[in-house]
């Protein structure tokens, strides 16, 4: 039985189903949970099926346009399978990771280097340029319309980066040209999610680009964002994403660190690499995870504890 089969034999046999992703949702993310809610709703639309984010970012509200899929509470009702998307680890989900643990049955779906697996069913494909490359190989061409489509065209062209990571194949081409003739508007999903911000992003990602230092010979770029900075734009987590992959492009880097502040000496550390810096590695020693050439985590500690510890990991692989 193939991998598609089995996805569907799977959500046959539920009931009630959870479809969620991880904490700080990107576009792959929203993207995976999205298509996979549209995709049971359409086969299956006599089942209770719950898409789960802890918040949808305004850029991607188009997926949702009536604000009917994505619930960020959970009922307290039996579940008979939980589909983690994009999700590398159970701490990943946050609060309903307690819901993960127990649901009758659970499925993970995801693309991470550093996931090894943690429900009872694991469909884990790596290297992929996204969670939702992994999701379109999981449903018949003939099973996805327009709607599922533009969520899974959504997470592929966040998570490569327009099509520009290192992880993009003709595979991911070939499955991108498949849902352009579903109907969506692409063109318009790509200007959306890759290049439009508001005024307070712009001023926010000015001031960090402003604020940002060159280390190991140019081979390293960092900034860091503070609430204080946070506050003056009025901006939220959701506005800091694309920081650092504006910072990656610096022509001589190897590597981009961007530091957010969360809370009182507690950072969200965001990597990324463009040759032969593994930023997974590097996560995933300080309890994060990721990709090689896209990975992140949470530090606790002075900034420049935590710059010194992440620039002596890096220069290991230096």
């Amino acid at each position: 039985m193939n991998i598609m089969t089995e996805l569907k034999e799977y959500v046959k046999d539920a009931q009630n189903i959870v479809v969620a992703g991880h904490v700080a949702p990107d576009g792959d993310c929203v993207g995976s949970v999205i298509a996979i809610y549209r995709y049971i709703r359409k086969l299956f639309p006599e089942k209770k099926v719950t898409a789960y984010l802890e918040n949808l970012p305004a850029v991607y509200d188009f997926l949702d346009p009536d604000n009917s899929i994505i619930s960020n509470e959970l009922d307290n009702d039996e579940v008979d399978l939980f589909i983690a998307a994009d999700t590398s680890s159970i701490d990943r989900l946050g609060i309903v990771g307690e819901v993960f643990k127990k649901a009758k049955s659970t499925m993970v779906i995801d693309h991470h280097v550093s996931n090894h697996g943690y429900g009872q069913v694991n469909i884990i494909e790596t290297p992929l340029s996204s969670a939702c490359e992994l999701i379109a190989t999981l449903m018949a061409e003939e099973d996805i319309d327009k709607d599922i489509a533009s969520a899974i065209y959504t997470g592929m062209v966040t998570d490569s980066g327009g099509f520009r990571f290192s992880a993009t194949s003709r595979k991911t081409m070939n499955i991108a040209g498949m849902l352009m003739e579903k109907g969506i508007d692409h063109a318009f999903i790509m200007d959306r999610c890759m290049y439009s911000r508001t005024y307070n992003q712009a001023q926010l990602l000015g001031r960090a680009l402003l604020e940002s230092m060159l280390v190991m010979d140019g081979k390293c770029i960092i900034t860091t964002v503070t609430k204080k900075m946070m506050d003056i734009y009025e901006c939220l987590e959701e506005d800091t994403e694309g920081i650092v992959d504006q910072l990656r492009v610096t022509r001589g880097v190897e590597v981009a660190v961007f530091l957010r502040e969360r809370g009182e000496q507690e950072y969200k550390v965001s990597l990324r690499s463009n040759s032969y810096i593994d930023v997974s590695r590097v996560a995933e020693y300080f309890d994060g995870g990721g990709h090689i050439r896209a990975a992140g985590f949470t530090m606790r500690g002075s900034i420049h504890d935590i710059v010194n510890n992440i620039m002596e990991q890096i220069n290991l692989q230096m």
